[in-house]
């Protein structure tokens, strides 16, 4: 006799995953899931799925970043316009969201400090750019360096840029959050599931998951962070884009020196063209302190080890130089900057050197344990260039998100809302009419803000 055992979880996985979707989200880290958060909302179906190959949401670099909330002070008002009122109603948002949940937030403030006269002549300018972002007197201010001994005794500098109007929290928690709203409104979230294939197929996006399933979708959007250009590059756009990885890493400042700072402390970056950054001493939303991150060089956006870095050792190197990256990676000063940053992470004494500058107290020996690594991805264009700003790619049915970055989950509402409205306005996707409620907010006042 023939005896057929049927696995009742796999089928209902099966079930679940051959399906048809209005709208596709690929990535369910802080944007993604925020994307589908107001699609939730304003979608006339509501036939959506966020697709992420994590365990959770905000895994990755969405929960694995300094969790500062910023002030809009490093972004040209000129160029980065958008990104600057993202970042200045972003951090109104992520507040009045945090009072509503009871989540972490706190309004703790940033000092950046200037080393040297060089220094302090980019601090005039953060001024400047900070003051035209919106912010006002009693946001930010200017300080000198005997003025910072009075209020942070410990901090070396010549002058300091104080921002007030800066804050704390966990981009995780609140992703979370973010996603329990989104599937309350009907989104599906197929978490630990993998794309491993994309292809156009009578008029749909046939999008095959964890390399049997397959899911079909009339829209996609492409909010896959450090995979976001591979997946741009099978849906036939962006071409001319390559990524590059960089492992940010921490250390964990001991106990005695919780108290050391009031607020967190970054330094003026010496290279702003490139994507590294002079490690920052932070206070965390729970009071913890640690010192990063750095900016090593690794060839997966998963490359927190040595074995997935040896796996995508040759695929990548082969990618970056039969593209523009090519010419980056050959530049002499990346070449140094890179080795730098290779030596901070294989050195713990390199690494907390370049923060004893402005605070001259701390001692390696007493830091021994390593914080979370995350590992942020930047494009490269054809001419072997950083690209500074976020890129927005309209596709065939699709609309890709690359190069999202610092100060991504600051502003990652109301950039959101900007990309439905967005889609909505060009007619990709079918929407109810935009002065619907969206949770606790009114989409038509978040574009007239983020817009004007």
């Amino acid at each position: 006799m023939l005896r057929i055992q049927f696995n009742i979880e796999q089928i209902e996985i099966s079930v679940k995953l051959a399906h048809n979707f209005d709208i596709v989200i690929i990535g369910g880290g802080i944007l993604g899931t925020s994307i589908s958060y107001f699609m939730s909302f304003l979608n006339k179906s509501k036939n959506i799925a966020v697709i992420e190959q994590a365990p959770d949401v905000a895994f990755h670099t969405s929960g694995r970043n300094t969790g500062k909330v910023h002030a809009p002070y490093l972004y040209n008002p000129e160029k980065k316009k958008l990104f600057a009122r993202a970042a200045f109603h972003g951090y109104d948002m992520w507040e009045e969201y945090a009072k509503l949940h009871n989540l972490p937030f706190k309004k703790d403030g940033v000092i950046e400090v200037a080393l040297d006269k060089k220094g302090t002549t980019v601090l005039e300018k953060y001024l400047k750019w900070g003051k035209q972002n919106g912010l006002d007197d009693k946001d930010i201010e200017i300080i000198d360096k005997f003025e910072m001994k009075k209020r942070e005794p410990e901090i070396k500098c010549e002058a300091a840029l104080y921002v007030h109007r800066d804050g704390s929290a966990d981009y995780s928690v609140f992703t979370k959050h973010i996603m329990k709203d989104s599937k309350s409104e009907g989104t599906k979230f197929l978490i630990d599931t993998r794309v491993t294939g994309i292809k156009k197929e009578n008029d749909m996006w046939k999008i095959t998951l964890n390399g049997e399933h397959e899911v079909f979708a009339k829209f996609l959007i492409n909010a896959a962070g450090g995979e976001a250009v591979d997946i741009a590059h099978n849906a036939g756009v962006a071409k001319n884009f390559t990524d590059v990885h960089f492992r940010g890493e921490y250390w964990k400042a001991p106990e005695e020196y919780r108290n050391l700072t009031k607020t967190s402390v970054y330094s003026v970056p010496e290279f702003p063209d490139y994507p590294f950054l002079d490690p920052h001493w932070i206070i965390r939303v729970d009071g913890s302190c640690e010192i990063g991150p750095n900016a090593v060089p690794v060839f997966s956006p998963y490359g927190y080890n040595k074995i997935e870095n040896i796996k995508e050792f040759i695929p990548k190197m082969l990618e970056m130089l039969g593209s523009g990256a090519r010419k980056a990676i050959l530049d002499k000063q990346f070449q140094e900057l890179a080795i730098n940053e290779i030596r901070s992470s294989m050195s713990k004494s390199t690494m907390i050197e370049r923060v004893k500058r402005f605070l001259p107290r701390i001692e390696a020996d007493k830091i021994t344990q390593k914080g979370t690594a995350g590992i942020r991805s930047s494009v490269i264009d054809e001419d072997g260039k950083f690209v500074p700003d976020v890129i927005f790619v309209d596709g065939d049915a699709s609309f890709h998100v690359l190069n999202y970055n610092s100060p991504g989950a600051t502003g990652a509402l109301p950039i959101s809302a900007h990309i439905v409205n967005h889609l909505i306005k060009t007619g990709m996707v079918a929407s109810k009419n935009s002065n619907d409620q969206c949770g606790i907010w009114k989409f038509s006042k978040i574009i007239e803000k983020i817009e004007k």
